[in-house]
């Protein structure tokens, strides 16, 4: 799965922009991007401002790609369901953040979301292993969050391979996810670690072309990953 992030898009042409990832055929099973993922920093959990709730509002009216909406705020517990209520298909918050982190996973499924766990570079996964039994997916940062553009951080690369081992095991039934700095050159070791959705910013709406770099980055996926994440299941809402 390939979720181009709007953080290096155009802000005053967002509706274009999701369209230019969206595909010949509209969304992925037509070539285009799986999900569109979303930044939002309220300037306090993170020193950056971006958007909120009512873009969030106005995107979903302008495209069928589905949202994957990544809450980089303070007090998520109140403000995540209001994203899963205006119709994005992942709501994803930090550990870091979230002051009852279980409740808050069920609460975003029964307003009709997937249920998003993220953790920053510098965090351990292992102290949370039990709690990300009630979530869909796993955020595993590569980067500090609060910024595009940012360099790939290797070295969390044990954390998705942990994650991987414990979902193909049985142990944890999730999507494993990642943000930050991937590009041609970083997505190859991302997906061998056993990454099954690739956030990536200036690698494809820095390019000329953003939906033909959705394009090669899935094919530099296909080529190296053995791990598959069906799109009728990501963009499909809770999973239970």
């Amino acid at each position: 799965m390939i979720a181009p992030s709007i953080l290096s898009a155009d802000f005053a042409r967002l509706a274009d922009e999701a369209a230019a990832v969206a595909g010949p055929g509209g969304g992925a099973e037509g070539g285009g991007a799986d999900w569109l993922h979303v930044d939002v920093m309220d300037a306090h959990f993170v020193p950056n401002l971006t958007l909120g709730l009512p873009v969030v509002e106005s995107l979903r009216a302008a495209t069928d790609i589905p949202l994957d909406c990544h809450l980089m705020i303070e007090d998520p517990d109140r403000w995540a369901i209001g994203y899963a209520e205006a119709g994005a298909a992942n709501v994803t918050v930090h550990v870091e953040a979230a002051h009852e982190p279980e409740a808050l996973a069920r609460n975003l499924r029964a307003a009709g979301a997937l249920a998003g766990l993220s953790i920053k570079p510098g965090t351990p996964l292992e102290p949370y292993v039990e709690l990300l039994r009630h979530y869909d997916t796993l955020l595993v940062m590569s980067v500090e969050p609060g910024f595009g553009g940012q360099s790939f951080i290797a070295d969390v690369l044990e954390k998705v391979r942990t994650a991987r081992r414990l979902v193909d095991t049985g142990h944890l039934t999730l999507l494993v996810e990642i943000d930050g700095g991937i590009n041609a050159d970083t997505i190859e070791a991302a997906a061998e670690a056993g990454v099954d959705c690739f956030v990536a910013g200036s690698a494809v709406y820095g390019a000329a072309d953003p939906g033909r770099a959705v394009a090669a980055l899935r094919e530099s996926v296909r080529r190296t990953s053995p791990h598959r994440w069906a799109p009728g299941v990501a963009g499909s809402g809770a999973s239970g």
